[in-house]
């Protein structure tokens, strides 16, 4: 698994790519969400549109994400899942608790609303 990140418009964009199985490079992740969270980002998006597989340790780090993002009051949502991704979103009941969107822009778009409220 590798994954890349960026801020774009006041939102923490994560891209993961390859395989979402483990927790190769949790760490690098976890110093790069606190140093966001702690600047007063807090909205995320997790672009997972070149995950080719997920198991449950990658779930487990999706939201891992999403909780430490609302237990700020913010919130993480989801670019565009590969079609087995979303099956599995689906199964797993998660497609109701993230939102999913299909875009970056949307994505912005879809927090911005959010935080409004």
């Amino acid at each position: 698994m590798n994954f890349s990140t960026k801020v774009k418009q006041n939102v923490f964009f994560v891209r993961y790519e390859g395989d979402l199985i483990g927790p190769e490079q949790n760490e690098d992740l976890n110093r790069l969400i606190e140093e966001q969270i702690a600047a007063g980002v807090l909205a995320c998006a997790i672009d997972i549109s070149e995950v080719r597989y997920i198991n449950s340790t990658g779930i487990a780090m999706l939201l891992v994400l999403l909780t430490r993002f609302r237990n700020k009051g913010g919130e993480v949502l989801l670019i565009n899942p590969s079609q087995h991704v979303q099956k599995l979103l689906i199964i797993t009941k998660l497609n109701a608790i993230f939102t999913i969107v299909s875009s970056e822009q949307e994505a912005i778009d879809t927090l911005l609303k959010i935080n409004k409220q």
